[in-house]
């Protein structure tokens, strides 16, 4: 209890300062900050989640700052350390315009052109958990899924017939228009397979990341990968897990990549079996 008050303190202290990161989860009743309504505190295992600006800057001067980023993202050739130096400069300023102003990802998009890039994608996970997102995701996934196989065939009665499909080809058949298929979808991966009539299994010539019905990342190497990175922009846009996949999501934070301890009880029980 001595612990919780000087805390309690230490956190007041940090506010009169005007520390970001903790005067923006205080909502009292009747306040009005002109914070979204859904502003909520960081839950997924953020080290970062609205840091202060770097002392020597302020909004203006990393909206400058922005400007300079987008302007160089527009050359034929890009100079990458400088805006990977950009992007770590301004991440406070983008944090706090994800977290309090919640846009949609098409304007943090034209806002933020690097973020889509996958090598940002990483560096922003990093920053925002301090964990390397593919290297973490890639380990887990060798880690668990001879373990998740069998889970999955000892209970293979339980789940449709389409499982099956998945199960042996690792990926699922797209052949109606890219338009068709990402409507209505808030995220998701999106398989392109080569249109061939023949018997033989279809050739996968693209894998990308739906997020918000829009195509952000193609291109990308295999489902895995297109998952990882998914999971990654989750963190970078600040967007809610879909509710019909919490499960999954709260699995692949908690269990796959250690991003926290507080398991519902359907993922406790799920990781007891997961590591017999």
């Amino acid at each position: 209890m001595s612990i919780k008050y000087k805390l309690g303190n230490y956190r007041s202290k940090l506010r009169n300062a005007g520390c970001i990161e903790v005067s923006i989860n205080r909502r009292r009743s009747g306040e009005d900050d002109g914070a979204g309504p859904s502003l909520k505190r960081a839950k997924r295992g953020e080290i970062n989640y609205v840091p202060d600006h770097p002392h020597t800057h302020t909004d203006d001067s990393l909206e400058e700052e922005r400007l300079a980023l987008v302007e160089e993202l527009k050359k034929r050739n890009k100079n990458v350390a400088l805006i990977k130096q950009q992007m770590e400069v301004t991440f406070s300023l983008r944090r706090k315009e994800i977290v309090e102003l919640v846009p949609m990802v098409s304007e943090v998009q034209e806002r933020w052109p690097a973020l889509f890039y996958e090598a940002e994608i990483r560096e922003e996970f990093l920053r925002i958990t301090n964990k390397d997102l593919i290297d973490n995701f890639g380990a887990a996934i060798n880690q668990h899924t001879p373990r998740l196989l069998k889970l999955y065939r000892a209970r293979r009665t339980a789940f449709p017939p389409e499982m099956d499909q998945l199960l042996n080809r690792l990926d699922e058949e797209a052949t109606d228009p890219e338009e068709e298929q990402t409507k209505g979808l808030i995220v998701g991966i999106l398989t392109v397979l080569e249109d061939d009539d023949s018997s033989a299994p279809a050739t996968v010539i693209n894998v990308a990341v739906v997020v918000e019905e829009d195509i952000v990342l193609q291109d990308l190497p295999d489902l895995p990968t297109a998952f990882a990175y998914l999971f990654g922009l989750i963190y970078a846009l600040n967007l809610q897990y879909p509710k019909e996949l919490r499960y999954t999501f709260e699995t692949i934070q908690k269990v796959f990549m250690e991003l926290g301890t507080d398991l519902s009880a359907r993922v406790r029980s799920f990781k007891n079996k997961l590591l017999q």
